[in-house]
């Protein structure tokens, strides 16, 4: 046992992304003006929601939430990404390495029971509109958030539980930008054929089973709105297909990089490098452009803006 516990690396290498320093200068560009972009977009989702008071619904709640784990999720991995672009010695720490395993997971399992519950969401406004009112009342919403959390955050700790004792005792290096278990499974210094396998098991059988749980329930939404008359539905359809779209840039990376036996290193990264700084930036950006109550909220809380700056120079002149 004191063998097992007993860990000699201290420290891990990360080969990141490219050692060509055009493609380095490229991503680097790429990879702050999204992240950059991420985060006001997701600011402003949350400031509009919280600010505007047409917008005080449990969608809107909701999609405000999703917002702040984007803000929490796209600043794991990204930040240290974009300063070791231009490094040639990148390392992380073992407690920075099980630090971003922790929070990616916590937050991608909160993220994937929010998914969830803005598809029940969008079952009860479509397909039991009498009722919307009262199944998601602000006690649910409140509700929802928590299991959400609190999902997340025992799904982290069952992935670390699995790593966390493991021998290291080199190699250190990993081909990445950032740690994941899967990589780091199999720098351990004994058999892991078996822990591959229930992590395989407990991430990607629970993304894939997730992700299809969800397009059933898209796929019946739908059928019940081509039921209704055209004019009634165009809105909702409009809004679920944003919800559909945000749905596959979710679990797409997830279901290949557990699912996928061999994957290619090269497509490895695009994918991770997709979900860390892309996806958060898309989800702001697709229920804006898709969502008309949201495009004039926004237009309204920039008059407001604007018309508060305009008070605060004319007095500040004044004085």
């Amino acid at each position: 046992m004191n063998e097992v516990n007993c860990s000699v690396v201290s420290e891990f290498v990360l080969l990141g992304l490219s050692n060509s320093w055009e493609i380095q200068l490229l991503l680097f560009c790429f990879s702050c003006l999204f992240y950059v972009s991420s985060i006001i977009g997701n600011l402003l989702i949350v400031v509009t929601v919280t600010s505007d008071p047409y917008l005080h619904s449990p969608m809107y709640f909701l999609l405000a939430n999703l917002s702040i784990i984007d803000l929490i999720f796209c600043s794991i991995a990204a930040p240290k990404m974009i300063c070791d672009l231009f490094r040639k010695h990148k390392v992380i720490s073992f407690g920075g390495c099980i630090a971003q395993i922790f929070f990616s997971h916590a937050i991608g399992g909160a993220e994937m029971v929010l998914l969830i519950a803005m598809a029940f969401d969008r079952y009860v406004a479509i397909c039991k509109p009498l009722h919307y009112l009262t199944v998601m009342s602000p006690r649910m919403c409140i509700l929802i958030l928590v299991v959400s959390w609190i999902t997340g955050l025992i799904h982290s700790l069952a992935q670390l539980a699995f790593v966390v004792n493991l021998p290291f005792c080199g190699p250190s290096v990993l081909d990445s930008f950032y740690c994941d278990i899967p990589r780091l499974i199999k720098l351990a210094c004994t058999d892991t054929h078996k822990l591959e396998f229930v992590v395989t098991a407990n991430s990607g059988f629970i993304s894939l089973g997730a992700f299809c749980l969800l397009i059933l329930s898209y796929i019946f939404i739908l059928i019940t709105l081509q039921k209704q008359s055209s004019g009634s539905s165009s809105k909702a359809l409009s809004t679920l297909l944003a919800h559909v779209t945000v749905v596959v840039l979710f679990f797409g990376p997830l279901i290949f990089f557990y699912m996928w036996p061999s994957p290619s290193t090269h497509l490895d990264k695009f994918l991770a490098m997709f979900d860390a700084v892309l996806t958060p930036f898309l989800n702001p950006l697709i229920y804006t452009l898709r969502n008309k109550e949201m495009k004039m909220a926004i237009r309204r809380v920039f008059r407001q803006l604007t018309s508060f700056r305009k008070k605060s120079l004319s007095s500040f002149i004044e004085t």
